[in-house]
């Protein structure tokens, strides 16, 4: 694990770690902060697991290939995460900072959108579909968690991965829906080059708002 600081925001750079672990280590980290505790943006990959939000249904997973299915506590419906995608996890203090939700999704799909105009591509946003498209293809989806004004889970963007899973579901309950990565598009970052590109763009966001 590497820990850096950017603006008022601690970024950890977490490697590869299994969903369920993550997953306690946030409610615990967010059930435990105070006021005074500072805001962190986790960088993290998942070993293949498929996820379903709140609501999520499980006839929106047709097939799973042996992949884990986990019922999760962030809004949205199902989605799978593997290695080569990058997770930005975001800890932060509504209240503190005074931000509603909508402005939150709104700078974590921003944090994309500069991302991919950095290598000149033109990021797409969609209306009551959240989450970044190119060429109508999605690239980052959103699933977030509020407890007491406190926000966790985030956002995860594909990178270079086996996008075959996604073809076992209807990603985020869209049937059809097709996805896309960086490498597919001709950029060569890694993942751990781009979460830390995100968490730096999202914290930007955060200190100049």
């Amino acid at each position: 694990m590497t820990t850096s600081q950017f603006y008022d925001v601690k970024i950890k750079t977490l490697g590869c770690q299994e969903y369920s672990q993550i997953w306690q280590a946030m409610q615990d980290f967010t059930q435990s902060r105070t006021v005074d505790t500072s805001d962190e943006l986790w960088i993290v990959e998942h070993p293949p697991i498929f996820t379903l939000g709140l609501n999520g249904k499980i006839l929106y997973i047709r097939d799973t290939r042996g992949i884990p299915v986990v019922h999760c506590d962030r809004g949205g419906q199902v989605t799978y995460h593997g290695p080569g995608q990058i997770i930005l996890y975001t800890l932060l203090d509504l209240k503190r900072r005074e931000l509603g939700i909508k402005v939150l999704v709104n700078m974590l799909e921003q944090s994309v959108v500069s991302l991919l105009q950095s290598v000149d591509l033109y990021g797409e946003l969609k209306v009551n579909a959240p989450g970044v498209y190119v060429d109508n293809k999605k690239i980052a989806s959103l699933g977030l968690r509020v407890r007491k004004g406190y926000t966790y889970h985030g956002l995860s963007m594909n990178v270079t991965m086996d996008l075959s899973p996604f073809s076992y579901i209807d990603p985020c309950g869209y049937p059809g829906l097709e996805v896309t990565d960086l490498k597919n598009l001709g950029v060569t970052l890694n993942s751990e080059e781009v979460g830390l590109e995100l968490a730096k763009n999202l914290a930007k966001q955060l200190e100049t708002r």
